[in-house]
């Protein structure tokens, strides 16, 4: 392999696995990124690093302020509207496209591991994504497939750092597992995605919940008071 093959291989991995923490918020909206930290962690120099960063910043995951450093943008309630805005009208479009590539068995399987007790919130998180890209992805048009591809990693990043609880991941559980039931019973399509529509809805409350939590407003008083109002 060439050394600039080499140097864009390890900026592809960095890059891949920055977007994979900053999708999870293990760096946290709000937070910054060190630069020197990040080379003695993946135990490279500053330009693979910068490389990386850049990639990020023109899809929004980060911000680099000239002479203050790399900041990882807020939640603002507006991302959040888009997001669930777009699932709202896109998504029910792409189940009815979907439905005659669906495979049952591949439902079947989706229903058990839903029924299946999940403690852990990342996992379970985790699990929905995939339920909703499995749909997405059979809806047979790749530009559709790719815009939500991209939309579901910020949606995962919202769900994420709104706080969702187990309980919400419950009652989640239950909307998925109305929608399978839908699609492996052959009811009408239109059903299916009004049900999608529904569970989608639903999404969208309990994210907005925490604009209007203590939460927020707690978080809010420190960012702004870690930032001296400068950011």
């Amino acid at each position: 392999m060439s050394e600039t093959g080499g140097r864009i291989s390890l900026k592809r991995k960095i890059y891949l696995d920055l977007k994979q923490r900053l999708i999870q918020c293990v760096y946290p909206p709000g937070s910054e990124l060190n630069e020197l930290i990040l080379t003695a962690e993946y135990g490279v120099s500053r330009t693979p690093i910068r490389e990386a960063v850049s990639q990020l910043e023109l899809e929004g995951y980060v911000k680099v302020l000239p002479k203050k450093g790399i900041y990882i943008p807020d939640v603002s309630i507006d991302k959040v509207l888009q997001i669930f805005q777009t699932r709202l009208e896109v998504e029910p479009v792409t189940l009815r496209m979907a439905v005659p590539h669906l495979n049952v068995e591949e439902l079947i399987d989706f229903r058990r591991r839903f029924q299946e007790p999940e403690p852990d919130l990342l996992k379970a998180q985790q699990l929905d994504t995939e339920m909703h890209l499995y749909l997405i992805d059979r809806c047979g048009n790749d530009y559709l497939t790719d815009m939500m591809h991209r939309l579901f990693d910020d949606n995962t990043r919202v769900v994420i750092a709104t706080g969702q609880t187990k309980a919400k991941i419950h009652n989640a559980v239950l909307e998925h597992l109305e929608i399978l039931d839908s699609l492996i019973t052959h009811q009408d399509p239109e059903y299916s995605a009004q049900l999608l529509r529904k569970h989608i809805g639903t999404c969208r409350s309990e994210a907005l919940k925490y604009f209007s939590s203590d939460q927020y407003r707690n978080y809010m008083k420190e960012t702004k008071a870690k930032r001296g109002n400068s950011v």
